[in-house]
Parts: structure tokens; C-alpha cells; sequence
């Protein structure tokens, strides 16, 4: 044997000897490529497991659910890249980041067209599943309003899933009507109708497990939930504000909150009486779904004993941005939004550290807002429909232009709007989309958890998908998105793509935003870095991977806290025929509703009505807002034209609008009418910007063509064209001294939030755009 065999051996041996010390005193050795012996914690190492195709046999263009689970076995976090692939293909990826010993299961769905048999692979685990041809369906009978009763329920109760069967042909026609529960055939009925017949298809299942429940009758969705034997859920919400503390049998939440309640036995509700920041109180409890007993109380406490599930809504005065827009129903004002989401000034974009005042550049935003308005909602008062913005927020407003938007369109169509962002092209903004009655949803959605969120997107029940908030991320190169990835089946013969979304965006706690914000004042942090990323839509390439949609073309910000309809036109940006869509979002945005439209635009006649407008104080305040604002009375000139001349308001002060419906024509034969508000509306808030570049005053007034506020010295606003607005119309002046009501002005500004500024030593005031 030979001296160098012999040290390898005596090398082995003592390298073994190490490993059983190493072991016995709980250390971690490895060997690197050089041979060398190193200490510390073993690197991150996936082990894939479970994993499941289902089902495995189904019909071409049924989705194929692929999930597999991942566990980081290593002793450090680390990423890993989840590839699947079908026929040795691509089809799809997705990168986690799992701590130590932490699992996380993700789910991919799979659409294939053509018959044949189907192999999978992720990593070194393997699969197979079959498609036959799906049997041509030629019958005209079409089904809709599809719903599984209860929605909530326990193992082995009945659930009824009934849909409409209607036949609006001229002869005599059949239908295969096939129930499927999480992509499982269970059971098939056959319905024969005749001529202009409908008639309800009624399947009764019972479920063996917990968990959600995805349910198509045919091509239409619905879904349900089993909950625990014994137990429901409650779901508490507040309005307009939600975000509110409360408990339930002394343990505390924020709202909106899920929480799973034993049956048959009184649980405590309870709304603080005021909001700690003294600007909310509470009024009364709304009317819950089913209606209990309660209802309308002004207690802010209240026992509720669960027998199914149930929704219960505290209403709060106060509102959470400028103003808050009522509508008369005849017997009261109703509440139905706060207006312009985008209109706030000094919204932050990104990083510049060239400007050591202003570190920052910003946003010009968009102010406009466009709200539907529910003809149940509103009533006609000697021929007008009246609308008050009541500024209940402590906040300056800018209201430029108001308008009413009348759409006489066929009545087997609905209409929505567009919603608003800076970035989108303007031929995209504003406008009203015709939507057919009877959508298409998603063949499936999962979100950023991989879980199965299509039953909570299915229909409109105001129970919302769940989300995160982007700015509790790791840091500012390291987001933690919402994302909702859905298919949409075969597409490909839709002369239009329109999204139908109902959703709503949670700024959640303006203390976790100036964390967030505190993190850019790091010198390692590069010019250039987004602070607040917008949202963003991905599609699939041609090798599978995700695209992100042209900017102009993305997904708007949804309104706060109150759900809204709006469409999204996702026409001509798939690039293939894979009709998948991923929506990634940095703040928490909900889903309560998505479908899909593939009609095209019908024909709609739109009317616009300006209104008569007049401003006038409802209530006293503390602000201590300054400068020059409006005079109470008529200010119709004012609102009839976005053109830079303003109405401008404090908290208190309130605009009533009148718009005459009397010159309209008498409405079409098979027509249905319809309303929204349009409405231009900047505002600014107490804290003023963070305390960058203006303060809690009038001025510097906000204009169309500004790039960014607070806006360059290179541009201003033009008072010369505008003096003889300014002199006739802001002249109510306040003073910086005292408060409206002669209070003190050191009197605490409740919503003030406080951030050490790391590197330059000041405080920094800070409002994320919507508290």
C-alpha cells in the first residue's frame, strides 16, 4: 500500500471521527469543493413531495390541478424555482422562499385541447393523466344563476346546487346538465324543455371533509364551504371605515374579520363607541345578512347567537378620503363611496437622492373618479337626483368637475365603467363597457398561498378573497406580492376580452407604511427604487413563462374598503392561446367577484347632466387647515368644467348637487337606464406631504398639467388667467392661528404620524394616501 493511499484512509477515518463529535455537540460540518471541513448551518435543501393530479382522467379543455409540496429539510432560507413540466414541455413556474423546515404547497392548472395521454414531471417526481374528446354540445339551452345552498355548512349536511335551465329558441331542445365538485364529475342530469321554457336543475351533495369547494354546473361556477360540526363563522365589517377595532367575547380584531363562532350560544359583539383617533363614532348597526335581531341599534355592543353563517356591519360616522358621497333614497342619505381614490396629492413614486429637501420624486395622479350609482339607492325629488359630498375627513378638497352619466342600453346587458390610474392609456378611462348577464368565470384561481380561491370569486356575497400587505415585505427588493393567478379556458373565439372585477383596496395601518417608508432613507437603497409599486397583470409567452402586460393596458387600483364593479378590457393583450392570467398587487386588494365577458360592445346612447351646486358648512371642526378657501353659496360655474377653477373645501363643509333628469327622452322599448357619477376631485391632507414641499393650506393649488406634487419651481400655477375666479370665489379666508370655532392650534392633529428620518435627523410626517 502505498504512503498517500494509507494518509487517504487515516484522512476518511479521522473526517469520520469529526462528523460523530460534530453530530454529539449538535454542529453542522460540510465539506466544500476543495476538501476543506467548514462549520455552520447546513444550506437550504428542498425535498418534494405529494404530488397530485386531479383528475386524471377527464375531457379536453377540463383543467388538469397540479400541486406538489416543498419543504426547505436545509437549516438556512433559500429559493426554489418549482418547473412544471407536461410531455417534457414547460408549462408553467413559480419561485418560492421557504425559512427552515417550512412547507409550502403550490398548485398549477393545466389546459390541454387535444385527446391523449399526459405525462407530468416536477423535479424527480412523475405523473400521468388521459384526455378523451369532450362530446360536442349543440343543445341551445343555457344556464345561469347558479348557487350552492348553504353556502356554509358541515360534513355530511345536504347542499343543494340549483342553476336555471332556459330555452329561448324556437323548438324543443336537450341538455346534459354534469355537476362537478373540485373538477370530479358526481352526478348528470338530463333536461328537456320546450320553446321559451325555463325550469330550475336542483343536485343535492353532501361533503365528507373540511375545506372550500370548487362547484361548475356545466360551465358555470359556484362553490362551498365546510366548516367545523358545531361551528359557523361571522363575518364583521364596518362602513365607511374598515380597519376599526372590536371584539368578540373580549378578544380583539380589526375589521373586516372571519372568525368561527360555536353555534347556539350568545357571543358578545363590540365597536369601541369612538375611534381612538376621535374622528369615527359609532352610529348604529346595519341591517346583517340574514337580518337578526339588533339590527338598527345604537348600542355598540351586542349578543348574537349563530345558527348559519352570518354578516354583521357597524356604521361609523366619519369617512376615509375626500369628501364622502351620499345619495338620496327618499327617506334618507344613503351612503355609496368615498370619491376620487387617485386624487391624492404627494403620492410618492420613488427614490431621488439628489434633492436632499425632497428625497423623493412624485406622483401628479389622476383625480377623476367614476362611481356607479344604484337606481334602487336613489330617488327623483321633483324631478332631479340630489347628491351631497360631505368632507368629513380632516382634509383640504379640490372639486374641479362633477357630472352625471346617463346610458340607455338593451336591458339583457349590463354597463360598468373603467377605473382610473395615471399610468393607463386615457382611451381606456371613463368609458362605459356593455356586459352580458350571464359571465363566464374562471376554470380556476388560485392566490399567492396556492390556495384554491375560485368559490370565493364565483358570485357576488361580499366574502372576498384574503390578501397581504405588500410594505410588511422583507424590504424594498424583496416584495412579498398578492398575487391571483387564474385560466380562463379557450378564449379564442371572443371577438372582445373584458374582465368584470368587484374589489376593494386596505391601505391597512398608516404606522406600517412609515416603517416601510423609513427603509428608503438607507444609502443602499438606489435612486430610482419604487416605494409604492402599482399594480401589474402577467400573461403566458409562447414557452409558458409570465410576460407583464404593456403599462398603458394594466390593472387600476380599486377603490377603498367599499367593493365597487368596474371592467378591465384585457382585448388583444394574450399573446397566445393560453388564457391565463396572474394579478400581482402590493397592497392588500381583495376579490369578491371575477368574471368574464367575451360579447362584443352593443350599441348604448349616453347623456351627460350638469349639475346646480352649492357649498355650505354641516358641521363645526378642529382643523386648523389655512388659506383662502371657497364662499358658501352657489358655486355652479365652478363644477361644470375641468378646467383648474375650483371649489375648494375643509372638513365641515359640504357640496350639494343637483341634477335634473326632466330633458331626457322617454326610454327605448327593451331598454334599461342606468347611472354614474363622474368626478374630478384632488385633496391634500393634515400631514402634509410628510412634510416635504407644502403645508396643511390652500396653497400651492394642484393643476391638470403638472408633472408631480408638489411640482417643480420650473412650473406653477396660472394665476393670471384665473384672477377673476380667484378674487370672486376664494374669499372665505381662515387663518393658520386659530382653528374654525376659535380652537387653540396646538390642539393635537389625532391622525399626525411621526417617522425619524434616519439619515437626515427630521421628522417626518406621513398619511399613506388612504388611512
Amino acid at each position: 500500500m502505498s504512503n498517500r493511499r494509507a494518509f487517504g484512509r487515516l484522512k476518511a477515518v479521522l473526517l469520520i471521527d469529526v462528523l460523530v463529535v460534530a453530530i454529539a455537540a449538535g454542529t453542522y460540518l460540510y465539506l466544500t469543493s476543495q476538501g476543506v471541513l467548514t462549520q455552520g448551518p447546513r444550506p437550504a435543501e428542498f425535498a418534494l413531495s405529494d404530488l397530485t393530479i386531479d383528475p386524471v382522467q377527464a375531457e379536453t379543455g377540463d383543467p388538469i390541478l397540479v400541486s406538489i409540496n416543498v419543504t426547505n429539510v436545509g437549516e438556512t432560507e433559500g429559493n426554489y424555482t418549482i418547473e412544471l413540466l407536461v410531455n417534457n414541455s414547460t408549462k408553467a413556474n413559480e419561485t418560492i422562499v421557504l425559512t427552515p423546515l417550512e412547507s409550502n404547497v403550490t398548485t398549477f392548472t393545466d389546459v390541454e385541447t387535444a385527446e391523449g395521454n399526459y405525462s407530468v414531471q416536477i423535479g424527480d417526481l412523475t405523473g400521468t393523466f388521459s384526455l378523451k374528446a369532450a362530446p360536442p354540445e349543440t343543445s341551445s339551452i343555457t344556464l345561469s344563476k347558479v348557487i350552492a345552498t348553504p353556502y356554509e355548512a358541515w360534513i355530511d349536511q345536504p347542499i343543494t346546487i340549483k342553476a336555471t335551465a332556459t330555452n329561448p329558441s324556437s323548438v324543443a331542445d336537450s341538455l346534459n346538465v354534469k355537476l362537478s365538485v373540485n373538477n370530479v364529475v358526481v352526478e348528470t342530469k338530463r333536461v328537456d324543455l320546450e320553446a321559451g321554457q325555463s325550469t330550475d336543475v336542483a343536485f343535492n351533495y353532501s361533503s365528507t371533509s373540511e375545506g372550500i369547494f370548487n362547484v361548475k354546473v356545466n360551465s358555470q361556477v359556484t362553490g362551498f364551504v365546510i366548516v367545523p360540526t358545531g361551528y359557523h363563522s361571522i363575518l364583521v365589517v364596518s362602513s365607511p371605515k374598515q380597519g376599526i377595532d372590536f371584539k368578540i367575547d373580549g378578544k380583539p380584531f380589526k375589521t373586516p374579520h372571519t372568525e368561527l363562532l360555536t353555534v347556539g350560544v350568545p357571543h358578545t359583539v363590540e365597536f369601541p363607541a369612538a375611534d381612538p383617533t376621535g374622528k369615527f363614532g359609532f352610529l348604529q348597526w346595519e341591517a346583517s345578512s340574514p337580518p337578526l335581531e339588533g339590527d338598527g341599534s345604537t348600542n355598540p355592543s351586542r349578543q348574537i347567537t349563530l345558527t348559519e353563517r352570518i354578516t354583521v356591519k357597524g356604521s361609523f360616522s366619519g369617512g376615509s378620503s375626500c369628501p364622502s358621497l351620499y345619495v338620496w333614497n327618499g327617506k334618507e342619505w344613503t351612503y355609496i363611496s368615498e370619491v376620487s381614490n387617485h386624487g391624492w396629492l404627494g403620492y410618492i413614486d420613488s427614490k431621488n437622492s439628489s434633492n436632499n429637501a425632497v428625497p423623493f420624486t412624485f406622483y401628479s395622479n389622476n383625480p377623476w373618479d367614476y362611481i356607479p350609482l344604484d337606481g334602487n339607492q336613489a330617488a327623483l325629488v321633483d324631478g332631479s337626483y340630489v347628491i351631497k359630498l360631505n368632507q368629513k375627513w380632516n382634509e383640504i378638497f379640490y372639486l374641479d368637475q362633477a357630472y352625471m352619466v346617463v346610458v340607455d342600453h338593451p336591458s339583457d346587458v349590463n354597463v360598468y365603467s373603467t377605473m382610473v390610474e395615471q399610468y393607463i392609456d386615457p382611451s381606456y378611462m371613463g368609458q362605459i363597457y356593455t356586459v352580458s348577464k350571464d359571465l363566464l368565470s374562471p376554470v380556476s384561481a388560485v392566490n399567492e398561498k396556492g390556495q384554491n380561491v375560485l368559490p370565493l370569486i364565483s358570485k357576488i356575497d361580499n366574502v372576498s378573497t384574503p390578501g397581504i400587505n405588500g410594505i410588511n415585505s422583507p424590504s424594498w427588493n424583496n416584495i412579498q406580492w398578492n398575487t391571483l393567478t387564474m385560466n380562463f379556458g379557450d378564449l379564442s373565439k371572443a371577438s372582445q376580452i373584458k374582465l368584470v372585477v368587484r374589489a376593494a383596496v386596505d391601505w391597512g395601518s398608516p404606522d406600517d407604511y412609515s416603517a416601510w417608508l423609513g427603509q428608503f432613507f438607507d444609502p443602499s437603497v438606489p435612486d430610482g427604487a419604487v416605494v409604492t409599486p402599482p399594480p401589474f397583470m402577467e400573461v403566458k409567452a409562447a414557452n409558458g413563462s409570465w410576460v407583464r402586460v404593456p403599462m398603458d393596458r394594466q390593472l387600476p387600483i380599486p377603490p377603498e374598503k367599499v367593493l365597487r364593479t368596474f371592467v378591465v378590457d384585457l382585448t388583444g393583450i394574450f399573446p397566445t392561446h393560453d388564457y391565463s392570467l396572474r394579478i400581482n398587487n402590493f397592497w392588500n386588494v381583495t376579490f369578491d367577484y371575477i368574471g368574464i365577458d367575451t360579447t362584443p360592445q352593443n350599441s348604448i346612447t349616453v347623456y351627460t347632466i350638469d349639475p346646480t351646486a352649492n357649498l355650505y358648512k354641516a358641521f363645526t371642526t378642529g382643523s386648523i387647515a389655512s388659506g383662502n378657501f371657497t364662499k358658501y353659496g352657489d358655486v355652479t360655474p365652478l363644477v361644470t368644467a375641468e378646467d383648474d377653477e375650483f371649489v375648494i373645501g375643509k372638513q365641515g363643509d359640504e357640496v350639494s348637487l343637483d341634477f335634473s333628469t326632466t330633458e331626457l327622452p322617454s326610454l327605448g322599448q327593451g331598454m334599461q337606464r342606468d347611472y354614474f357619477f363622474f368626478v374630478s376631485c384632488w385633496f391634500k391632507d393634515a400631514n402634509g406631504n410628510w412634510g416635504f414641499g407644502f403645508g396643511f393650506t390652500v396653497d400651492p393649488l394642484p393643476f391638470r398639467n403638472m408633472s408631480s406634487f408638489p411640482y417643480p419651481n420650473t412650473e406653477s400655477y396660472d394665476f393670471a388667467a384665473h384672477a377673476a375666479y380667484l378674487q370672486e370665489y376664494n374669499t372665505r379666508e381662515i387663518g393658520s392661528s386659530t382653528q374654525e370655532g376659535g380652537f387653540p392650534i396646538w390642539l393635537p392633529i389625532a391622525t399626525a404620524i411621526v417617522l425619524v428620518v434616519i439619515n437626515a435627523g427630521a421628522l417626518i410626517r406621513n398619511r399613506k394616501r388612504r388611512q
